[in-house]
């Protein structure tokens, strides 16, 4: 290898190294202020989720008034069925349609090229 060469290969590998490190402290002085900016996100999320918990348990205290009795209804015979009792889901049940089965008749049937070839796997002559 030539002296020259060897100098232009050394001064090379000089400017890699140097934008090398230029571009590793860039890289880290980002990532320093994503993690303040991200301490400051967290600290406020958690602030709004606290206040959203205390609303919730300031409403959980408060009791709800109890619910009316149901008034009964009256049959059509006159009699009165408590709506809970007499009322039952109908059931329901399911079934499958008969599948469609759609035949397309093609050309050339499965038959058509039965002595093309013999039981030993070769072409017929």
């Amino acid at each position: 290898m030539s002296r020259r060469l060897a100098v232009v290969f050394a001064a090379l590998l000089a400017v890699n190294a140097i934008v090398g490190t230029v571009a590793l402290t860039r890289t880290v002085h980002l990532g320093q202020a994503s993690h303040a900016s991200s301490n400051t996100l967290v600290a406020k999320r958690t602030a709004q989720l606290d206040r959203f918990e205390a609303s919730l348990h300031a409403q959980l205290a408060k009791k709800p008034p109890p619910l009316p009795k149901m008034p009964s209804r009256s049959a059509p015979g006159g009699t009165t069925v408590s709506s809970t009792a007499g009322a039952s889901a109908p059931r329901v049940r399911y079934v499958r349609p008969a599948p469609i089965i759609v035949h397309k008749p093609r050309a050339g049937g499965e038959h058509e090229d039965e002595g093309a070839f013999t039981a030993e796997g070769g072409a017929d002559d």
